[in-house]
């Protein structure tokens, strides 16, 4: 049974920093891509960052390169979004997710397990 568990959102002011924690149980991360999505009311569940199961970073969407980065531990079978210079655009729903299959893909709807979703609030 494969389970996601995100944790260290928050309210923040905008300039600020974050990092948000996703701990996988069920199966390892090694091997699999995994990815950080962020959704606000009104508007399509978007990808924010992908990795591949080698560790290679496969996307990471413009507005927020050069500000987070997406990273794994495989020891702790966790995955990590860093979130620097935080702007109120970047207040959103954020989601882990991961798919069991080959390929890293564009879309939501191609990532069959996810996590609870963690809060971010930037003011």
């Amino acid at each position: 049974h494969v389970q996601l568990v995100e944790s260290g959102g928050g309210s923040v002011q905008a300039g600020g920093s974050l990092r948000l924690s996703c701990v996988a149980t069920g199966y390892p991360y090694s091997g699999y891509c995994v990815g950080w999505f962020r959704k606000v009311p009104g508007k399509e569940r978007e990808r924010v960052a992908t990795m591949d199961g080698d560790g290679t970073i496969i996307y990471v969407h413009p507005s927020v390169k050069g500000r987070f980065t997406i990273t794994r531990d495989k020891d702790k079978n966790a995955l990590y979004l860093q979130m620097n210079s935080l702007r109120p655009g970047d207040t959103a729903m954020y989601y882990c997710a991961v798919r069991l299959n080959t390929g890293c893909p564009t879309f939501p709807r191609d990532f069959p397990y996810w996590g609870q979703g963690t809060q971010v609030t930037v003011s």
